[in-house]
């Protein structure tokens, strides 16, 4: 296959999406957690992630949010607010310990990256 028709293949829409994706949901399972070191419900924090440039459907955030309780980094607690039932979250300790593990990773990768990129643009 010429390189012609390997760029072709690679730039498509639907590659370029599966990537971007790829790359959004372990962005996503950070800001989760860095957003739950103070309590929210679900509402509010999808609110405020998409405040922050980080859409995100409820379809994605429950089960994000059940899957992280249940590996334990996160608790919840059912309380009654303005005559509505909500769940709240926070981070919890194993919770909080795992949070500031993932930032230091976090900062390693994106001072390397941003080293490889800089190279890039003056190679």
């Amino acid at each position: 296959m010429g390189s012609t028709a390997l760029t072709a293949i690679a730039l498509t829409p639907e590659l370029f999406e599966n990537l971007r994706l790829e790359l959004r949901r372990g962005c996503l399972v950070l800001a989760v957690l860095a957003h739950l070191r103070t309590e929210l419900y679900g509402y509010t924090l999808r609110t405020a992630l998409s405040d922050e440039g980080l859409d995100i459907d409820q379809g994605t955030l429950y089960p994000l949010l059940r899957r992280l309780e249940n590996q334990g980094l996160l608790q919840s607690e059912w309380r009654e607010e303005n005559k509505r039932k909500k769940r709240f979250y926070r981070l919890s300790p194993a919770g909080g310990a795992m949070l500031e593990s993932l930032l230091l990773e976090w900062r390693r990768m994106s001072a390397s990256l941003d080293m490889m990129l800089q190279e890039s643009k003056t190679s």
